[in-house]
């Protein structure tokens, strides 16, 4: 029995293998024929159309059956913020799009210098019309576009996911088959790597997608006084330059101005909380007594000079005569001198 179970197990574990080896050699050569035609596809794609369209890539030129995810990027400027915001809104609805994400910010008073940033979704048949609508909202200052094949993953993701299922119902399949606790244990922890994996390419082609069914617009509106003139020289630029830097530097002013005017109220309480405490603390220094400094911080009083013996041939006894500390002693009497020898 035993003998019959791991040849089973050996069978089992080498159809599995030779599954998915047959599954990965056929995702391999999809994408090397997909990757030997992107190149082409690529150049197809990001080939310029009309000048006057407003989109340079056309995905109703391309066959349906590739897989090309568009993305476009748009900056415009508009005299009319408002106008030109419900012009690019009206545009996604007609497209049949969303927006995925969206912000405002505001950089002045009164509502001047308001800027919007969009991320829009439209369906790939209404991208050349959607990018000719938004345009026309406002001032056109830069605008790129971009066409990705992704055939090649795509074909990678389906293969892979193709190989996995047909594992997993094998594995289905000995799991039924199973004879001992051990070899059904084994089995199933298989099994849940394999719908791990299921699971996580199933998401990645959901993506792919939603990327090809969809594409991507990112588009920024300011508001401006003036708007850009088109074809201007070299010297009309560096005038709006200088003018533009002329009112940054204007408004820059006011923002400091109108700041200080703020924190006014506080800088006064602050200004008057610091008086009173220097006031208070020369008052209290005033009232202090003077105290006596501590023992250690008295100089010793000098010691008195010592006097000398008055005769050096002496001892110095250490006193001075006449000094209350000086030892008593007997007083001593001269002696006569002694005579000279006689010639």
């Amino acid at each position: 029995m035993k003998v019959n179970i791991s040849l089973r197990r050996s069978a089992a574990a080498l159809l599995a293998a030779a599954v998915l080896a047959l599954g990965l050699t056929g995702c391999g050569s999809s994408s090397q024929a997909v990757n030997d035609t992107a190149f082409s596809q690529e150049s197809t794609a990001a080939s310029p159309g009309e000048s006057g369209s407003g989109a340079l890539l056309d995905p109703g030129a391309v066959d349906s059956d590739r897989k090309i995810v568009y993305t476009a990027t748009l900056r415009m400027e508009t005299t009319d913020f408002a106008a030109s915001q419900q012009a690019i809104l009206d545009a996604v609805d007609a497209a049949g799009g969303y927006l995925q994400s969206s912000s405002m910010s505001a950089n002045g008073d009164e509502g001047s210098a308001r800027s919007c940033y969009y991320t829009v979704r439209v369906p790939v048949d209404n991208y050349q019309s959607f990018l000719a609508a938004a345009g026309g909202a406002g001032n056109v200052l830069f605008q790129d576009e971009s066409a990705q094949d992704v055939g090649a993953q795509y074909i990678d993701v389906e293969a892979r996911l193709a190989s996995l299922e047909e594992q997993r119902t094998r594995l289905t399949q000995l799991a039924a088959q199973a004879e001992t606790t051990a070899d059904l244990l084994e089995i199933e922890s298989q099994l849940a790597d394999v719908q791990y994996q299921i699971e996580s390419y199933t998401a990645q082609k959901r993506d792919l997608d939603n990327r090809i069914t969809y594409s991507t617009v990112d588009i920024t509106l300011d508001e401006v006084v003036e708007l850009t003139p088109a074809g201007s020289t070299f010297g009309e630029r560096v005038v709006a330059a200088v003018a533009g830097g002329w009112r940054d530097f204007v408004r820059l002013l006011e923002l400091l101005l109108l700041t200080v005017l703020y924190l006014m109220p506080l800088l006064i309480l602050a200004a008057a909380v610091t008086v009173v405490c220097i006031l208070l603390v020369r008052r209290h220094r005033k009232r202090r007594p003077a105290t006596a400094k501590p023992a250690y911080m008295v100089p010793p009083p000098p010691a008195a000079p010592q006097a000398r013996p008055a005769n050096p041939g002496q001892p110095d006894t250490g006193a001075a005569p006449g000094r209350p500390d000086a030892p008593d002693r007997p007083p001593q009497t001269p002696q006569p001198p002694k005579p000279g020898p006689k010639y």
